[in-house]
């Protein structure tokens, strides 16, 4: 079964500490909005956390961090063998994802261990999908507290969804937009603002 999972376990320093899911962009949360659009795309969502008790409300299984203080990587360890399945992977501070986009990123999961974005910024591997396949390699890089997510891509079978191919999702380059400093959010929220002002966005 597919399976979804929004990590929601950040410290957030750059941004003093806040909880990046509850960021309201657009007059919705992120969380909110993830949330619904992956409950649209697959059986299965859930939201990880080093401290789930913050997540109660929710209204989707929110799992603790198997693994304490690793970082993304342990949430992706937690997300990976929690699942009966793949799973789709998405950082919580991503306002902009679109279901067309996803859907692509989980079909291209179906011939790979991994299937992640890689665009002109470099990979995005909180935007990506994980077989089961991955979980030995997670947990032997976890050992070894090799955390740096990207590192991961050596160990496995990996499609990359290129540049060329990301931008037919991505008309004004925010798809992959993630929010960690002040300036993200406030980029952010002027996009959704413009956004909201367009005729599709008012006749919707």
């Amino acid at each position: 079964m597919q399976t979804a999972a929004i990590l929601a376990g950040g410290r957030a320093r750059r941004l003093g500490g806040r909880d990046k899911s509850r960021l309201v962009i657009g007059g919705r949360t992120i969380l909110d909005r993830q949330i619904a659009l992956l409950l649209g795309l697959v059986p299965r969502v859930i939201v990880v956390a080093n401290e789930p008790e913050r997540f109660a409300d929710a209204g989707v299984p929110v799992l603790a961090d198997a693994v304490p203080d690793c970082g993304s990587l342990g949430g992706i360890y937690t997300a990976v063998t929690a699942a009966d399945g793949p799973v789709l992977v998405i950082a919580c501070d991503m306002p902009f994802l679109s279901a067309p986009f996803l859907a692509r990123v989980i079909e291209a999961g179906r011939d790979a261990d991994i299937a992640v974005p890689r665009a002109n910024d470099g990979y995005h591997p909180l935007c990506a999908s994980y077989a089961p396949a991955c979980a030995g390699p997670l947990e032997k890089r976890i050992a070894r507290r090799a955390l740096t997510v990207v590192d991961l891509l050596s160990d496995v079978r990996v499609h990359e969804l290129e540049p060329d191919e990301i931008a037919r999702f991505d008309p004004d380059g925010l798809l992959l937009l993630n929010i960690n400093t002040a300036a993200d959010l406030a980029r952010a929220e002027r996009a959704a603002i413009a956004r909201q002002g367009t005729p599709a966005s008012r006749s919707s």
